[in-house]
């Protein structure tokens, strides 16, 4: 069996990220210049209570941990002198969702789980690999969730 199928159904830990307000402006600024993102005493009187970050953001940071993991995984396979999988472009995401806001100052728990990987008819030698994503904040509730795809090749 193939050491990535061994994975499947585990939830893996990408790691933690603290969102700070001045890179959630910064962010904000430049792709979601939204009030309660951009400007601390606007969002205060905000539905939020409080800066915020994007949801982009939040995103954008999942995605920045999940290719730190998979090229540490793939560094780690060469060192062990095993042949590893090769990843492909992801054909994209859905059921995003998110569920909580994330506030200057929370730091974020971010983790992927591969749900299934399928040989794919049209392309030999590649298959798909289906994902569930979330997040969670320092107490523990879910800011984020989605499921995603990626084509990977898997070594022989």
């Amino acid at each position: 069996m193939n050491r990535i199928e061994l994975l499947t159904g585990v939830e893996r830990d990408l790691g933690t990220y603290t969102f700070e307000a001045d890179e959630i402006i910064a962010f904000a600024t430049k792709y979601d210049p939204q009030r309660f993102h951009v400007d601390p005493e606007a969002a205060k009187r905000s539905n939020f209570g409080a800066l915020c970050a994007s949801g982009w953001h939040t995103t954008a940071i999942w995605m920045r941990l999940n290719v730190d993991d998979i090229r540490n995984e793939v560094k780690s396979a060469i060192a062990r002198g095993e042949q590893p999988p090769q990843f492909g472009p992801s054909p994209g995401f859905e059921n995003l969702k998110w569920l909580k806001p994330v506030y200057a100052g929370d730091t974020i728990r971010f983790t992927r789980t591969i749900n299934n990987i399928r040989a794919l008819k049209s392309r030999p030698s590649w298959s798909m690999m289906q994902m569930s994503s979330a997040a969670y904040n320092q107490a523990g509730d879910k800011v984020l969730e989605f499921d995603s795809a990626a084509l990977i090749a898997l070594p022989e």
